[in-house]
């Protein structure tokens, strides 16, 4: 794989769930993308996103992405965060009545939900969510969890056990699961896709809200989302995204996590506005990611030429790619979507 190449799938980048985007198709050829999201809300059940992935995964070649296949993600929490529905996909109830059934149910479901999501061409979903609420007073206060049930309760213990059924389902489905938002957004005043400057002014290092997190590193979950917020007591200088600290010490250290970092969105987010698109992918970069999402495709193509740039210039950012890369390659190994003996291409 070309350097150019190996950038390539450090890119996550969206397209209407109902609609190809002829941009984001052209950009797995010109650009090597080697990973697409689909976006917005489709209702027409599961004809119309699995034509939408499979013309994506038809633009795989040994030019494009060296026969690697692609993750297609999505967003499918449940609730209001439900990007495909209609015919085809079972009614979907927010995390927080999810949260009310058992373990086991949930985990029984969340593997239908799974089998849904492959027949409609999606083997990545952007969930669950293990951000802490910490009471139903503070869900009203707290726009980007609370207000939207996205929480599986108000208790770190109710959120391990119940977000963890729903990634192990996903897993059972043979969908990989990205636990989100680290090191969480439940106990922000604002979000982060509507608002700058969201700071998270409590957590801590040894935070118990961590603990869900941690649970789900220790079981093996492939793929962890950052926040954007800003954390005064862990890198007041940085969103979690951005920092070093976060992603390095206290995501790879302390909880020991060896697998993909994708970040939030980094096309439309008000709390990334301030920078330009391609210094926002270099410095998630630099930080230790290694997906860059995002959901429109308009900026991808100064993002990823600034860091193919940076990469090949300057040797200590190229390593940091290649780790990347390596990162993304191992998790599609792990989901079978590495070159087969006599692939074509």
């Amino acid at each position: 794989m070309t350097l150019a190449q190996q950038v390539g799938q450090l890119f996550v980048v969206g397209t209407r769930a109902d609609q190809i985007d002829r941009r984001t198709l052209r950009q797995i050829g010109d650009l090597h993308v080697g990973n697409v999201m689909l976006t917005g809300r489709s209702r027409h059940g599961v004809r119309a996103p699995a034509r939408v992935s499979r013309a994506m995964r038809g633009q795989v070649s040994a030019a494009a992405t060296a026969r690697v296949r692609l993750f297609v993600a999505t967003d499918q929490e449940g609730g209001l965060v439900r990007v495909l529905q209609g015919h085809g996909f079972s009614p979907m109830p927010s995390a927080l009545v999810q949260g009310r059934w058992s373990p086991r149910r949930l985990r029984a479901a969340a593997q239908r939900w799974a089998h849904e999501l492959r027949r409609a061409g999606v083997n990545l979903d952007l969930a669950p969510v293990l951000d802490t609420v910490p009471g139903r007073r503070a869900a009203e206060h707290n726009p980007p969890i609370g207000a939207y049930d996205r929480q599986y309760g108000f208790t770190p213990k109710a959120v391990t056990a119940h977000g963890l059924a729903f990634a192990r389902g996903l897993a059972d489905g043979r969908v990989a699961a990205a636990v989100k938002h680290f090191p969480g957004l439940g106990r922000v005043r604002a979000n982060t896709d509507t608002a700058a400057d969201v700071v998270d002014r409590v957590t801590r290092r040894d935070d118990p809200y961590l603990r869900p997190f941690r649970a789900a590193v220790e079981a093996g979950v492939p793929v962890v989302m950052m926040s954007t917020a800003r954390y005064t007591h862990l890198d007041p200088q940085h969103p979690a995204a951005f920092s070093p600290y976060v992603i390095g010490e206290l995501l790879r250290g302390d909880l020991g996590f060896g697998g993909v970092v994708i970040s939030d969105d980094l096309a439309h987010a008000k709390q990334v506005a301030g920078l330009r698109p391609a210094e926002r992918a270099l410095r998630f970069l630099a930080a230790g990611g290694d997906l860059v999402l995002s959901v429109d495709p308009a900026p991808v193509p100064a993002m990823y030429r600034a860091v193919l740039a940076r990469a090949r210039h300057d040797p200590a950012f190229r390593d940091l790619v290649r780790a990347s890369a390596l990162r993304v390659l191992t998790a599609k190994q792990a989901h079978g979507l590495l070159p087969r003996r006599g692939d074509g291409g």
